[in-house]
C-alpha cells in the first residue's frame, strides 16, 4: 500500500512541476499574436517557435550583446570564484593557517545577508567607483557572491581527504602549489565541476543584480533583457516573450544534464 501511495505522490509532484513547463512550451510555439486565455492548455495547430525567437532576437534591447555578456559572466565568474574558493578551503583545512576558523566565518558570513539588503550600498558604491553598467563591475559582484558558498563546499570536501596525503607529498619534497594543483585539484574535480555548474546556473538566471547594477544599453545580461521584453518599451507579444524564455532556459538545462554525473560522484565522495 505504501508503495502505491509513494507512486501517487511522486506522479502528482511530477505533473505539478511539469505543468508550467508544458504551458511555456505550448504557448511559445504558437502564433505571435494569438494568445488566448481560454486556449492556454491547447497545443496550437501551427509551429511558430523559430519565428517567435527571431522576433525576440530582433527586438530592441534583447539580442546578441546580452547573450555575449551572460556567457562571459557565467563562464568566467564561476571559474574565478571556484579557484578562489578552492584555494581558501585548501588553506583553511589542509595548510591550517592561523585563525582558520575566523577566516572561515569571515568568508562564509557573507551569505548571512540577503542581496536585497545590499542593493542600495552596492548601487551607491558602484556609482562612485564608476563600476556601474560595466562588465568588470558585474564580474566582480558575481565572483564575490559565488565565493562563500563555493568555499563552504570545497572546505567540506577537502576535509574528507586524508591528512596523510598532504604529509606524504611534503615528505616527497613537493611544494604547496604543486600539492594543490597536482594532487588536491584532480582529487576534487567532481566537486569543483558541481560547484561551477551551480554558480553558472545562478549567474545565467540572475535578474536582481543585473537589473540593479546595469542598464539595457550597457553590460546587462540576457535574463534582465528578457524581463525588458515584457515592459512597455519592449512591446513584445507573450508568445514571443515565452519563446525567448524557452531559449534562455535551455543552456542551463543542457549544462546540468551534461554535469549530472559529477554531482553524483561529488555526493558519493562527500558522504
Amino acid at each position: 500500500m505504501a508503495k502505491y501511495v509513494r507512486a501517487i505522490i511522486v506522479t502528482g509532484l511530477t505533473v505539478l512541476w511539469l505543468a508550467p513547463v508544458y504551458l511555456l512550451v505550448v504557448n511559445a510555439i504558437g502564433p505571435p499574436n494569438a494568445l488566448s486565455l481560454s486556449h492556454l492548455w491547447i497545443p496550437p495547430s501551427s509551429f511558430h517557435l523559430f519565428s517567435n525567437l527571431s522576433s525576440a532576437w530582433h527586438t530592441s534591447g534583447f539580442g546578441a550583446p546580452n547573450v555575449v555578456n551572460t556567457l562571459v559572466y557565467s563562464l568566467l565568474a564561476p571559474a574565478i570564484a571556484v579557484l578562489f574558493a578552492a584555494l581558501a578551503g585548501f588553506a583553511i583545512v589542509v595548510l591550517r593557517v592561523r585563525f582558520a576558523a575566523g577566516w572561515f566565518v569571515l568568508i562564509f558570513g557573507a551569505t548571512i545577508f540577503p542581496l536585497q539588503i545590499l542593493a542600495v550600498p552596492l548601487f551607491l558604491g558602484y556609482g562612485r567607483t564608476h563600476l556601474y553598467d560595466t562588465r568588470l563591475g558585474m564580474m566582480a559582484i558575481y565572483v564575490a557572491v559565488a565565493v562563500p558558498f563555493a568555499m563552504f563546499v570545497m572546505r567540506n570536501f577537502f576535509g574528507v581527504i586524508a591528512r596523510a596525503v598532504y604529509e606524504a607529498a611534503v615528505l616527497d619534497g613537493a611544494s604547496v602549489p604543486r600539492i594543490f594543483f597536482r594532487i588536491y585539484v584532480p582529487m576534487s574535480w567532481s566537486a569543483l565541476v558541481a560547484v561551477f555548474v551551480l554558480q553558472f546556473t545562478f549567474v545565467w538566471n540572475d535578474l536582481f543584480l543585473g537589473l540593479s547594477l546595469s542598464t539595457a544599453t550597457g553590460a546587462q545580461g540576457v535574463t534582465p533583457a528578457l524581463f525588458g521584453l515584457t515592459s512597455s518599451y519592449g512591446g513584445a507579444s507573450y508568445p514571443v516573450v515565452l519563446a525567448a524564455a524557452l531559449g534562455v532556459t535551455l543552456p542551463t538545462v543542457l549544462v546540468f544534464l551534461f554535469a549530472q554525473r559529477f554531482f553524483a560522484v561529488a555526493l558519493a565522495l562527500g558522504d
